[in-house]
């Protein structure tokens, strides 16, 4: 309860989107997922055909152990990934500083024995490469917010071949050799070294928080980095219950206001999230559906922590780079309505299957896809679709004579204003200007800005069939 009680830290309220990374010795295979290492060698999963193809391209008795020589992330330049994120709108970057494989992407040679020739400074890269884009992100300021950007480690508590840990789940967890000698020593050493703001656990699912002695850890790192933070992946009891926030399941989406931070951990390529190299065009999501899952997260009171899988040889495809500069386009032109901002209380969203509008109504745009934020003095409504006829009826807001609304990234000298009328009911209709492609102020998705709205601190509204409910959603507001 201390733990959980712990106030949620700004910079993280306040981040909204950050990146994930997940590199390792996965990525010189490079097929299936991150989970090569136990697909191939258990003979389990999704990927039937990496047996046949392993034995076709390798020599026999060849093992995983043996692709760590091959990682050599040679064309690795921490400063240029950092500066990527940067101009994304990303505001926190969290590595994989260890995968279920057990490889060390940072130098724990002395501090952790147990690392000894699986760690990046004794077999493969032999620089320490967690080490290197540590600085570099720390390093780095957010092109949209001016904030510099935190940095964070992933690392999986449990591994698949270490024999201590197969040996104290044999004794079903009654020894935890595996804990004190290696889990614990290498998540202090990360800290001591690193400073990480973010410490994203897992591999929990297999034993109860004692046995992992996650109290006493995440306690003494409360303790020692006051800013961090933590997920609730620290064993069989925690998940989607306990933590700094809530990640729930891969890739969560709770379709719905969440009163407690959560984070949506989701990846570009929907397959995996390491780099597969074998991923089709079409695994690949469109920049229009992440930021569509941006804007729906946020509103939902979460923060979306995007996934990239780079090549082992330190490059990052065209592929995700091309999204991550849509998106950072995107933000350049509607940040404002994205970060530093909470769900609104009164009303999260409003979709055609919210409304039962009539013939004429739907004529003028009935809202699909609006989502709404808000700073301290302004109502933000994302369309994720531009209204037929260019007009739009939204239901939540109410109007006074004093509303004024505008088109984020149309707001120049001479610019047509939208124009705001009152409905008969509740609610407004807002015409919006007829934009062609040249003078349109983003793609994808559009934000209109609204002030003075009567209701935009109102009480939350309890009607389960059209609104969500929130309380205590705003504790970090700031003015625009």
């Amino acid at each position: 309860e201390e733990l959980d009680g712990r106030p949620l830290p700004q910079w993280y309220d306040q981040s909204k989107f950050g990146i994930f990374l997940h590199w390792g010795v996965f990525s010189v295979p490079a097929l299936c997922s991150e989970w090569f290492g136990t697909y191939w060698r258990d003979h389990w999963g999704p990927c039937p055909y990496i047996g046949q193809l392993m034995n076709e391209t390798e020599r026999p008795s060849f093992s995983y152990q043996e692709f760590a020589r091959r990682f050599q992330a040679e064309l690795f330049n921490a400063t240029e990934w950092s500066l990527a994120f940067a101009k994304a709108g990303a505001q926190y970057v969290v590595l994989t500083s260890k995968h279920h494989d057990g490889y060390c992407m940072w130098d724990s040679r002395d501090s952790v024995p147990t690392t000894w020739h699986w760690n990046v400074m004794d077999v493969g890269p032999r620089r320490d490469l967690l080490g290197e884009l540590a600085e570099a992100v720390k390093n780095a300021s957010s092109r949209q917010t001016g904030e510099s950007i935190k940095f964070g480690v992933y690392h999986s508590l449990y591994e698949w071949f270490n024999p201590m840990y197969l040996q104290d789940r044999k004794n079903n967890f009654t020894t935890d050799h595996f804990v004190t000698m290696k889990t614990i020593a290498e998540l202090k050493d990360l800290v001591m070294k690193y400073s990480p703001e973010l410490i994203w656990s897992d591999g929990e699912w297999e034993a109860h928080s004692d046995y992992w002695r996650s109290r006493e850890f995440l306690t003494w790192y409360s303790q020692t980095i006051q800013t961090g933070i933590w997920n609730d992946r620290w064993g069989t009891d925690t998940l989607c219950m306990h933590g700094g926030f809530l990640t729930c399941a891969d890739r969560y989406e709770p379709g719905r206001i969440v009163d407690k931070k959560w984070e949506n951990a989701m990846t570009i390529d929907r397959s995996s999230w390491g780099y597969n190299r074998a991923s089709p065009f079409e695994n690949y999501l469109t920049t229009k559906e992440l930021i569509d899952t941006l804007i729906e997260t946020v509103a939902y009171n979460g923060n979306l922590l995007l996934n990239i899988g780079p090549s082992a040889d330190g490059t990052m495809d065209p592929i995700f780079l091309d999204r991550l500069q849509g998106i950072g386009a995107w933000l350049d032109v509607n940040g404002q309505a994205i970060y530093k901002t909470a769900p609104w209380a009164v009303c999260q969203s409003e979709h055609p299957q919210d409304q039962n509008k009539t013939t004429s109504a739907a004529s003028m745009g009935a809202a699909y896809g609006a989502y709404y934020t808000r700073s301290s003095d302004v109502l933000y409504v994302h369309l994720t679709q531009w209204p037929s006829g260019s007009s739009i009826q939204l239901d939540c807001p109410e109007a006074t004579s004093a509303t004024v609304v505008s088109l984020l990234g149309y707001e120049h000298p001479g610019a047509t204003l939208p124009r705001l009328r009152k409905t008969s009911g509740q609610g407004v209709v807002i015409d919006l200007p007829m934009l062609t492609p040249d003078v349109i102020p983003s793609q994808h998705a559009w934000v209109l800005k609204m002030t003075n709205v009567a209701n935009l601190d109102d009480k939350p509204f309890y009607d389960s069939k059209k609104r969500k409910s929130a309380q205590n959603l705003a504790p970090n507001l700031v003015e625009n």
